[in-house]
């Protein structure tokens, strides 16, 4: 079925219903509209509910201008999900502490505003934010669980891409545990607050730290915890690392290998490639993480054991190579593309708009 019989088949079928029965334009399958009108609903839960019956057909949401405080996850493989630009704005104060409907934590993994669950997903032209109030909680000393994702993608979210969207929060902002595509997006965020095992190329991007009141240091951008026979994880071209006002100089570390539970088949890899980073960047690049090793014992992963590099950085926050700040040779950075990062898939072969 062609593209035009599968829309007229969502007005009538698939996706029957009152809110459908006035097709929509032929650009969007679903519009989420709070005020109404024909050929919309009203919360994105409800178009993420109509778009499950469509049978793995490629469906489109376009999700209207406003502030939307839901937590969904998507579970529709090859969904499209607009927005209006960054004031379409998603959002949810989950925290890994807290508890959800059942009373049971979240825990780190269950807090994320957004989930996607399915592979082929695209999200552009949004905000997807995590507005748990990790200042109050560590003002008021409030304890652990402050872990708050604003963006998960999961190991079943292959291929997966985001273009011209805001993903913010504090720590664990945006959560990648399989293949991704960022590009043209602003993460935001303090502690290990791009985490995970995924291969994901994240290019022209701005990823900023933001400032915590009296916080001397200012957290770690990278959290890889790749797979050691995984040749590659959580890649960085032609980004910008940038700060909110209030970040001290020097206070801020590009990163941390991550041993997941413990994992020692885990040995994160993490690259920046031809990245310009302020002065709010550490001289020393990266540094050690703790982790429970199989004897009980508690251990430093550091970074000359896992897989973090750097080629050609510039800016304040572009140091001198070191010990922990190890650089790629020309024919290593030449050797890094897109296609060497997700394989045959590269990104949708598409070039970033």
């Amino acid at each position: 079925m062609d593209r035009r019989g599968f829309l007229g088949g969502l007005a009538v079928g698939a996706l029957a219903g009152p809110a459908l029965a006035v097709a929509t334009p032929r650009r969007w399958d679903i519009i989420v509209d709070r005020r109404g009108g024909a050929g919309t609903v009203g919360t994105l839960g409800e178009a993420l509910r109509r778009a499950e019956a469509a049978g793995g057909r490629p469906v489109s949401i376009l999700l209207r201008a406003g502030l939307w405080r839901e937590k969904q996850t998507i579970t529709v493989p090859n969904l499209t999900l607009a927005g209006a630009g960054p004031e379409t704005v998603i959002a949810f104060d989950a925290h890994a502490g807290g508890s959800g409907p059942e009373g049971r934590p979240w825990g780190t993994s269950g807090s994320a505003t957004l989930a996607i669950a399915a592979p082929g997903v695209t999200l552009r032209d949004l905000t997807i934010r995590n507005d748990f109030d990790y200042i109050g909680t560590r003002r008021d000393a409030a304890g652990n669980g402050a872990q708050a994702v604003a963006l998960r993608i999961d190991a079943t979210a292959d291929r997966t891409q985001v273009r011209n969207c805001r993903i913010e929060g504090y720590q664990d902002t945006l959560y990648i545990q399989s293949r991704a595509h960022l590009a043209h997006c602003r993460v935001a965020g303090g502690v290990d607050f791009i985490f995970g095992g995924g291969a994901a190329w994240i290019e022209r991007c701005s990823i900023v730290t933001r400032h915590v009141p009296g916080a001397v240091e200012s957290g770690f951008i990278a959290a890889p915890s790749t797979p050691a026979d995984q040749t590659h994880g959580l890649v960085f071209a032609d980004c910008r690392l940038e700060h909110e006002p209030g970040v001290p100089e020097r206070s801020a570390w590009l990163g941390r290998p991550w041993r997941a539970g413990g994992n020692m088949a885990l040995t994160g890899h993490a690259v920046f490639l031809r990245c310009w980073m302020d002065a709010h960047i550490q001289h020393a690049g990266w540094t050690s993480m703790g982790y429970k090793a199989p004897d009980g014992s508690r251990t430093m992963l550091t970074p000359q054991e896992a897989r973090l590099f750097e080629f050609a950085s510039r800016g304040p926050g572009a140091g001198p190579a070191g010990p922990t700040r190890r650089m790629l040779t020309v024919d290593e950075a030449r050797s890094l593309t897109r296609a060497s990062v997700l394989g045959d898939w590269a990104g949708g072969g598409q070039r970033p708009s």
